[in-house]
């Protein structure tokens, strides 16, 4: 259940990246809509009634499963790199794999620029909110505060905190 709920906030924030990269002109259009587009009835490629929805509950409903299996894979406390390394791992699989495989998207190597940049620092947000939600669910149910690294700023550098 952590790592669903988990899994929902974090694709809220990803969706505040992809919207932001809309906004900016780098996507023309969300993937999460174009999948929809394409799972509804009709031509795959063409626009239909309810396709924003759908995408929206389709893509919050994937976000919820991918936390899941993420909460059964990471115990404890995680760093924020395995979640950016899960994160970019479902873009790989999803821009580079199955999307392209079921004629929705070009690969990401074959779309136009915006959208996979857009669509990776959308995953990287996702792996790094998934992580950081999992390790304070975790610690909260463990009794602990959850493992921030702490940093002093009086050499000039960042260098962890001897505490």
């Amino acid at each position: 259940m952590k790592g669903a709920v988990s899994g929902v906030l974090a694709t809220a924030a990803m969706s505040g990246v992809m919207l932001a990269g809309s906004r900016m002109g780098l996507m023309p259009d969300q993937p999460p809509k174009r999948i929809a587009r394409a799972m509804l009835p009709g031509h795959k490629h063409r626009p239909k009634s309810g396709e924003g929805a759908a995408g929206a509950l389709a893509h919050f409903g994937f976000g919820a499963a991918a936390g899941s299996l993420y909460g059964l894979l990471v115990r404890g406390q995680a760093p924020s790199i395995a979640g950016i390394g899960y994160g970019l791992a479902i873009w790989a699989a999803s821009y580079q794999g199955w999307v392209p495989g079921m004629n929705i998207l070009p690969a990401a190597t074959e779309d136009r620029p915006g959208r996979p940049a857009v669509m990776i620092a959308g995953h990287v947000v996702y792996g790094m909110m998934l992580t950081k939600l999992m390790n304070r669910l975790n610690a909260r149910k463990a009794g602990e505060k959850p493992h921030e690294p702490t940093y002093i700023h009086d050499t000039g550098h960042l260098e962890p905190a001897l505490t």
